[in-house]
């Protein structure tokens, strides 16, 4: 003889994804606007700033980023991480630096298909110029807007959602 039918186990509690927001998403959002817009603002100050002679402020972008690389050089694909252009613009933008030898090109020893970008001596010397420049407009267009307490916080919480960007799943096409 068999008894009642056994019941089923109960399921687990479905545990919320490691991925799932843990802020509305209009606060959210906000955030972004607020971030976004203050950035266009800033960034068209920066663009207006009559330090952009011999070097425009993408050049400049390009000139930076290899100064603060191990070697002064970094593969193409390397320096496109941090910009906001297409590859191939940025290899054209390259290109005209190195007519103007700020940089120069060579072919990496471990990749004949890659390209190593190097900072050059004379590239060197037009970031250090231009950068003291920039970097005292910087001052007074962000600087004067917050209390260092608070652009320290704003430099930390910046930083954190940069970083936290690795550990977030793209969103599935």
């Amino acid at each position: 003889m068999t008894g009642p039918p056994a019941s089923p186990a109960p399921s687990p509690a479905p545990t919320p994804s490691p991925a799932a927001p843990t802020t509305s998403p209009r606060l959210a959002a906000a955030a972004w606007e607020s971030l976004f817009r203050t950035q266009v603002t800033i960034m068209r100050r920066l663009q207006a700033d009559d330090i952009w002679h011999e070097v425009s402020m993408r050049e400049y972008d390009v000139l930076f980023t290899l100064s603060r690389a191990p070697g002064r050089e970094l593969r193409l694909r390397d320096l496109n991480e941090g910009m906001l252009m297409a590859q191939s613009s940025l290899s054209r933008l390259v290109d005209r630096l190195e007519v103007r030898r700020l940089v120069t090109r060579a072919v990496p020893s471990d990749d004949a298909r890659g390209t190593l970008v190097r900072l050059t001596e004379e590239g060197a010397r037009l970031q250090r110029e231009t950068g003291l420049a920039h970097v005292r407009t910087i001052a007074e267009y962000v600087g004067l807007g917050l209390e260092p307490a608070e652009l320290e916080e704003l430099t930390a919480l910046l930083d954190r959602l940069r970083a936290a960007q690795a550990r977030i799943a793209d969103r599935p096409r």
